[in-house]
């Protein structure tokens, strides 16, 4: 065996073990995207807790638009649009620039709900990295951002 093959069956090794934390990690995701939904209502899914997330980050905002930041397709976001508003966490404003067309906007409720899980989220986060140290965690931001530019092509 050459060193560049052994290079590269290392190199394919530790890239298969990226694989696997990447496995555990978006399970663990999955995990914790069903558990806040559950926090802000029982019957709320995990991509209605995404959506009604992305809207009280983003403020009213076309349907349209949000199925493209969520990469959804525009039925999904029209049904839980539906749910959501079922359960008093978003309201439908007619756009005045467009009467055809109309926002989606949260409810002071919902984005209080959703701020909560979000400051809850961040508490145990810098809990969690500050026993890392400043450069590990700076570190696994320009990983992250290099892993970002990676997978969006850029």
């Amino acid at each position: 065996m050459t060193t560049i093959e052994h290079g590269t069956a290392a190199v394919d090794a530790a890239i298969a073990g990226v694989e696997e934390q990447f496995s555990v990690l978006f399970n663990r995701i999955h995990t914790v995207m069903r558990d806040r939904a559950l926090g802000v209502h029982p019957d709320l899914q995990p991509v209605g807790f995404k959506m009604l997330n992305a809207i009280v980050r983003l403020g009213p905002t076309h349907a349209g638009a949000l199925a493209e930041r969520l990469s959804t397709d525009k039925s999904v976001i029209s049904r839980q649009a539906n749910i959501l508003e079922s359960l008093g966490f978003i309201e439908r404003r007619t756009d005045p620039l467009d009467r055809r067309a109309s926002f989606l906007v949260a409810t002071p409720a919902a984005a209080e709900k959703i701020n909560e899980v979000r400051a809850s989220d961040q508490a145990m986060l810098y809990t969690n990295l500050r026993d890392w140290g400043q450069g590990d965690v700076e570190r696994l931001g320009e990983l992250l951002a290099r892993l970002n530019d990676t997978v969006t092509g850029g």
